[in-house]
């Protein structure tokens, strides 16, 4: 019996956990990795804070919500296993007043309906003893949310994928999606050489580009990826002790982004971000990486436009904290007040595909749709590294399912 092929578009963490979860269902499979860079987790997976979420703020019994708690302790378990790092080190909320101190409560409700552990609210005191530069009039306690290196994951994933057979191709993009006899036939560029293959089963997880591959099947391209690129600050070593764990503000339900934090990483850092501000390329990690195409494609998008309208304070404040260094350390200083602009230098930056539909709104939740034999990850927003073998399994019984079934379309 012909064996099953499967290609998996992206190399980030999500495509690595489906392609190793394809294997562990189907051993016999065959089983192709694509991602365009020269090294897996190059982009939101290699670049964000490296925070395992436990599950705080997620409506119960939303998808997200429940894969997040799947998800981590399926990592937990991966981590021990692989020896790879996993530090609990713990997360407080920090309330400054009132009006964020009633806003605990919401959070702490929707954390014990999710069943994260231990979870509990703290008064000043019990705040001072955790973090005794941090300054607050309470907070929420999560003493189980941990920290780890997904680009290690990730890069240990894809050796499970190779391990049990499986192919995996940096420097291939994918240009065509083209359906023929029920299978699906991917064109593409590897090392500058174009060349294609048919697969009975294609998984897109591509991240920045989700919804440009999706549209190579014949997909709708609603949501689009709007991409906001965040900047970190990193404290120098010697003032590294003003933080024992993640310290975090109480979102605000009226603003889709949560603010400056600060998180410890798995190789001894402290960054200090990130703030959120629209960039010129979905792959523009700085100022002066502007894409005309990427830029023209989220100006005009009518969903950013009201998006922007609805926001635009908002997106002015976050646009003076990236001009002004002592803008942006004044935001940490709110909750570490000790904190300095001398004691802060240059860190990492990310991008977040932010996915938004026509109307404006934030897609919140994981999004999955799917054309004839193609399988699209369309939108997977944080905790999607957290959840990531939870969603593999969850993606890879969708595409099982409906590779069976072989419907025409399904928005899942």
């Amino acid at each position: 019996m012909t064996p099953t092929r499967f290609a998996v578009v992206g190399g980030g963490i999500v495509g690595a956990a489906v392609a190793r979860r394809l294997l562990q269902v189907q051993p016999d499979a065959e089983v192709t990795v694509l991602e365009k860079e020269p090294i897996l987790a190059g982009h939101q997976t290699g670049r964000n804070s490296g925070v395992v979420h436990a599950g705080l703020y997620y409506t119960p019994g939303s998808l997200k919500a429940k894969l997040c708690r799947q998800g981590v302790d399926m990592l937990k378990e991966y981590c021990e296993e692989k020896g790879l790092p996993y530090d609990e080190c713990g997360k407080v909320l920090v309330a400054r007043n009132p009006v964020e101190e009633g806003r605990l409560g919401d959070i702490m409700e929707r954390a014990v309906a999710n069943g994260v552990p231990g979870v509990r609210i703290i008064n000043q005191a019990e705040l001072l003893e955790l973090e005794p530069h941090v300054m607050g009039t309470s907070g929420l306690h999560s003493p189980h949310t941990a920290i780890v290196d997904y680009g290690a994951i990730t890069r240990s994933l894809a050796m499970d994928v190779e391990a049990a057979g499986g192919t995996v191709h940096t420097n291939f993009e994918v240009t065509a999606l083209t359906e023929r006899a029920g299978q699906t036939v991917v064109t593409g560029k590897h090392r500058g050489t174009e060349t294609s293959d048919t697969y009975d089963m294609v998984i897109v997880c591509a991240g920045l580009q989700a919804d440009r591959v999706a549209k190579l099947a014949g997909d709708d391209d609603d949501p689009k990826i709007v991409p906001f690129r965040g900047e970190y600050y990193l404290l120098r070593p010697e003032r590294k002790h003003l933080v024992r764990g993640l310290v975090y503000p109480v979102p605000d339900p009226r603003y889709p982004f949560l603010g400056v934090h600060l998180t410890p990483t798995t190789d001894g850092q402290v960054m200090v971000g990130p703030n959120a501000v629209l960039a010129l390329a979905r792959e523009g990690y700085k100022w002066s990486t502007i894409s005309p195409r990427d830029l023209m494609d989220a100006v005009m998008y009518s969903g950013f436009r009201s998006f922007a309208k609805q926001h635009w304070r908002t997106g002015a404040a976050e646009m003076l904290g990236s001009l002004s260094k002592r803008r942006f350390v004044a935001e940490a200083r709110k909750y570490v007040p000790e904190i300095t602009a001398d004691d802060v230098i240059p860190g990492p930056r990310g991008i977040r595909a932010q996915a938004l539909t026509r109307d404006g709104s934030l897609v919140d939740d994981f999004r999955i749709t799917r054309q004839g034999s193609v399988l699209s990850v369309r939108n997977a927003p944080s905790p999607a590294a957290t959840s990531s073998l939870a969603i593999a399994e969850h993606i890879v019984s969708l595409a099982l399912e409906n590779n069976s079934d072989r419907k025409d379309t399904s928005s899942l």
